[in-house]
């Protein structure tokens, strides 16, 4: 016998419904290894690779680079350039990035209530 989850759900919708297409891109993106890390340290104030290279300890060059560029592709972060000597690149969350951080204050508090309940595990 099966049910219909829409049995106890009252306001069911279709798992491929429009907000559900649009909500998980969004959990895979931050659920890549260190964006969630690198998001946190520019809401903190990082604004230089090196500053989020210190931030999330134990990330390469290479990955960071990489990261930090999925964001700025996807509008969370902006890459600035200012034209020195040497040359200074700038990071900076996006109002989109900032609003994406604030949604995810109460999931930062969440875990600041039960440490240990996702340790990661290699």
């Amino acid at each position: 016998m099966t049910t219909k989850l829409s049995a106890y759900v009252p306001d069911h919708h279709d798992a491929s419904d429009a907000a559900c297409r649009g909500f998980q891109p969004v959990l895979e993106l931050l659920g890549r290894r260190w964006v969630g890390m690198i998001m946190l340290a520019g809401r903190r104030g990082a604004r230089r690779f090196g500053h989020y290279r210190a931030f999330a300890d134990g990330i390469s060059d290479r990955v960071l680079t990489q990261r930090l560029r999925e964001l700025e592709q996807h509008g969370l972060i902006e890459r600035q350039v200012i034209p020195s000597t040497p040359v200074q690149i700038l990071y900076t969350p996006t109002a989109r990035g900032v609003e994406l951080m604030d949604a995810l204050q109460p999931l930062f508090d969440w875990t600041a209530r039960n440490p240990g309940v996702f340790v990661h595990q290699e």
